[in-house]
């Protein structure tokens, strides 16, 4: 499994993704789940995937190739699209038919084809934007109500996010907060693990900073370690329960 997430906010856009991709007592491996279509000063797009890997692969590598939508006349790729709507519903064509044609040779076996793709970025003369693209290829636009999208093994990350998390964060605390959110996820969860991909995108700067954050990374460590350290400090502060008898 993995864990995704990307924090469309007023100050810029950061996506994070981690790379495990099969987790067990002696069964560990990595997969990259980030990927940046990059042209300076026209536009950048970021996509991470969960799921299927196979499905994602190929729904990639067909986006790479030309994606022909039954309203064009000629296939079109992340780099020709004219609108991040567009780059989406690219994607979303991408992952439905692949999915489709995967499943009708597998299903007999039980094999999940399920698979989910975060997009965002910018385009120029559009917004810097971000969506969630579904199996079944329909897509929701990240809002100003809940300025965040996830995708994967969520449920550890979210109540972290939806207590700190809101449209006018400083970029760099909202990386703070996504990374709390790994932390607290991977604590739980071995299907999720380091190294973390991150890219972040300035509005109108057609252009993204990437990182990565390999195991032993010593901020991350640290940050991690104080969470930790300040949740226990929290709770202890609280009044204990009034109730007579317990």
């Amino acid at each position: 499994m993995t864990y995704c997430v990307g924090m469309l906010l007023n100050e810029g856009l950061a996506m994070i993704a981690d790379t495990r991709t099969n987790a067990g007592v002696d069964n560990i491996s990595t997969y990259k789940k980030l990927f940046v279509i990059e042209e300076p000063g026209e536009r950048v797009i970021a996509i991470a995937t969960a799921g299927n890997l196979s499905v994602t692969q190929t729904a990639l590598n067909r986006l790479k190739a030309g994606i022909k939508l039954p309203d064009s006349d000629h296939p079109e790729t992340l780099m020709s699209a004219p609108t991040l709507f567009r780059a989406a519903e690219l994607a979303g064509h991408a992952i439905k038919t692949v999915r489709s044609e995967f499943e009708s040779g597998l299903e007999a076996q039980s094999v999940d084809m399920g698979a989910t793709i975060l997009l965002g970025g910018q385009i120029r003369g559009g917004e810097l934007g971000l969506y969630l693209i579904y199996p079944e290829g329909n897509a929701i636009a990240c809002g100003a109500d809940t300025p965040y999208l996830q995708i994967g093994e969520l449920k550890y990350g979210k109540p972290i996010l939806d207590r700190a998390l809101q449209t006018g964060t400083p970029l760099v605390e909202a990386l703070k907060l996504g990374l709390i959110s790994f932390d607290s996820t991977i604590r739980s969860n071995l299907g999720v693990g380091l190294p973390f991909d991150m890219i972040v995108v300035r509005p109108d700067t057609m252009k993204g900073t990437q990182r990565r954050i390999e195991a032993g990374d010593p901020y991350f460590r640290e940050l991690g370690q104080q969470w930790s350290d300040a949740i226990t400090a929290a709770y202890k502060a609280m009044p204990a329960p009034p109730w007579d008898n317990i």
